[in-house]
């Protein structure tokens, strides 16, 4: 099978993502696919007429009542990190993949990302419990491999020591359809990716690869829902998701930097957003996104939308189409419908399916993150899944009660800021805390209970709900952990006892509402194996070649700076200012009149961020130099000195 990419279009990574999970059951060599640019008109009138014959065949299997109602199914993909014995990202991801063996499993966009993919069940007695069951028991399998090979698995929404090393290609998986993608993503953009993420702390840079959204790993949700109720059943799925948001919130760091509560809204939807910045107002829809206003009409209205709004990007070979299998008495895959809606990635997305010969309808919760543990994930998506199916009558028809810019704004309040976050629902201003206790709670219990969901399993993991309600989630958690460590520990330190932590956490299964700060001795840093990048500051002085000497030498004097490096017009590493350079001009003031670029030093030495920290040590003995600047490319990314070893 030939896929074609429509070059001119945006969104290009999502489409051949979802091609990779469209395929997970089918033998690994799909992962190979011959991906090619499109080149001949003939082949878009080709694609466009079976999208339109999906449609007329989607709208025919509604009218004719053919949609499964019931039992209602529920399913779930886990997406899980790997880390060496430093709590760092790994790079060996395929390698534990094929030693898995299981159809279960595929791989991600980075070698330190796997997926499970869990059988659906019917929701009724005790099938979270079994869901439960069945994920440990693959969990466990991937640490079986994982260990053979010196490595982690973790649950977590983004793991806390991925750093720039970690984003370069040699981290993507290597198939051809992530090759292809990082260069079609950078030929449709003309630019480097942009993220600018501001919470407590900022994270602004550019970067020239996808490697970002890797980052990204979530435990979704899915379920299934009436065809013939879809509008007011997907309208409520919006309406709860802030809140649902609020409490299973798990992503606050990304490189170091306190951002979001979850963070992951903010760098998915940037990490692969083609989108050029211009000087002209573009309200053009981003493909990742929470949808910008209630839907109406069916799931096939709901589609045409899409297709209204989103050029087609894929295509493939078509041996017949949907019209002439439904007149032979067989249900369509819609394989057109599919590629498009494959690359509309929606926080809650509309997923058709075919089971038994039988059409169906349901909603992927994509905003949950992974982890603290499975238990919390589980309690996550039984809160999810009770709230849709316990929704009060005056619940009903949400679009005519609330306002759809409220429910929006819930959504990104409860990714800014957690269990801190208020909302507008029914009319009030209320804390996610009494939302999610006086109503969510009760209404959770009421449609687990209408479902034949066993008391004591709904008990179970909505207890555990209740208990997070009324300490924290894994957001504040890990946010708490980090300050604490940062008061003894390197940056870098911190953020590998932090992960350490997690792990020890998650291996005794307390969940997290339970768990204690770290202590500090969950990992111990080896000092054999510590490189400048463990000490270095990366929060440095800088200025630029043609700033006033006399000013920055202030600047040094008060903040007790022995070492200033200096950028050139480029902003690359040209010089560097030191207190040795400077008092040979002291006697002379005339000089601090001049440029810096007249003092500074401009033969330097350097190390880069993998330098062992014991060559860097040598470098400033037999130099007889203090500090080193350190340096990707000509970049400067920090400095060390003799007091940081």
């Amino acid at each position: 099978m030939i896929i074609i990419i429509f070059i001119r279009e945006l969104g290009f990574y999502l489409a051949l993502d979802y091609i990779s999970r469209l395929y997970t059951k089918i033998p690994r060599i799909m992962g190979e696919l011959n991906v090619k640019k499109l080149t001949q008109n003939e082949e878009k009138v080709g694609y466009i007429d079976q999208l339109l014959t999906d449609i007329e065949a989607l709208e025919y299997m509604l009218e004719n009542k053919m949609f499964k109602k019931t039992p209602v199914r529920i399913g779930a993909e886990q997406e899980f990190c790997l880390t060496n014995e430093n709590w760092e990202p790994t790079n060996i991801a395929d390698k534990i993949l094929e030693d898995i063996n299981d159809p279960h499993f595929t791989s991600e966009l980075t070698l330190y990302n796997l997926e499970i993919n869990l059988d659906p069940l019917v929701l009724n007695d005790e099938c979270f419990s079994e869901l439960h069951k069945q994920l440990r028991e693959l969990i466990d399998k991937a640490k079986s491999s994982a260990a053979k090979h010196g490595t982690k698995v973790i649950l977590t929404g983004i793991l806390p020591t991925v750093d720039t090393k970690y984003l370069e290609t040699s981290y993507m998986t290597p198939l051809t359809r992530y090759r292809v993608l990082n260069e079609a993503i950078k030929d449709i953009r003309k630019d480097d990716i942009e993220l600018h993420i501001k919470g407590v702390d900022e994270v602004n840079l550019h970067h020239n690869t996808i490697l970002y959204e890797g980052c990204n790993t979530s435990f979704q949700s899915h379920l299934q829902i009436d065809a013939d109720n879809f509008a007011d059943t997907y309208n409520w799925a919006q309406a709860i998701a802030g809140p649902i948001l609020s409490i299973s919130a798990n992503s606050p760091l990304l490189l170091g930097q306190e951002l979001w509560e979850e963070t992951r809204i903010a760098l998915f939807t940037q990490s692969v957003d083609t989108r050029a910045s211009t000087f002209i107002l573009n309200e053009k829809e981003s493909r990742v996104g929470f949808g910008n206003d209630w839907v109406s009409g069916s799931v096939a209205d709901f589609y045409k939308d899409a297709i209204i709004r989103f050029r087609s990007l894929l295509t493939t070979d078509f041996d017949t189409d949907s019209m002439t299998l439904l007149k032979s008495g067989q249900t369509p895959k819609l394989r057109a419908l599919a590629l498009h809606n494959g690359t509309i990635y929606k926080w809650n997305r509309v997923c058709y399916g075919v089971t038994d010969n039988v059409p169906h309808v349901r909603i992927e919760n994509r905003y949950i993150p992974s982890g603290p543990t499975t238990d919390d994930e589980i309690a996550n998506m039984m809160l999810w899944v009770g709230v849709m199916m316990g929704r009060p009558k005056a619940f009903n028809e949400i679009h005519n009660k609330m306002n759809f810019k409220d429910i929006k704004g819930n959504f990104f309040n409860a990714a800014r800021y957690g269990m801190a976050a208020q909302f507008y629902w029914d009319g009030k201003l209320i804390s996610s805390q009494e939302l999610l206790l006086d109503h969510f709670l009760p209404m959770a219990f009421r449609g687990l209970y209408s479902m034949g969901v066993a008391p004591r399993d709904a008990e179970h993991y909505l207890s555990i709900i209740e208990n997070r309600i009324r300490s924290n989630n894994g957001s504040r958690w890990m946010i708490k952990s980090f300050r604490k460590l940062k008061e003894s520990y390197s940056v870098t330190d911190s953020l590998k006892i932090l992960v350490a932590t997690m792990y020890e956490r998650q291996e005794k299964r307390y969940t997290v509402d339970i768990w204690q700060l770290p202590r500090g001795d969950e990992y111990v840093i080896s000092k054999d194996h510590l490189k400048v990048k463990d000490r270095m500051n990366r929060k440095t002085l800088s200025a630029q070649e043609n700033d006033s000497a006399e000013l920055v030498l202030k600047m040094m004097l008060w903040k007790n700076i022995h070492h200033a490096p200096i950028l050139d017009q480029n902003l690359d590493l040209s010089g560097l200012l030191s207190w040795t350079d400077v008092k040979n001009y002291m006697e002379n003031p005339a000089k601090l009149k001049e440029n810096i670029s007249t003092l500074m030093t401009r033969d330097l030495i350097t190390a880069g961020p993998e330098t062992p920290l014991k060559e860097a040590k040598e470098l400033m003995r037999s130099n007889n130099i203090n500090c080193l600047p350190v340096v990707e490319g000509k970049k400067l990314i920090g400095i060390i000195t003799t007091n940081d070893l």
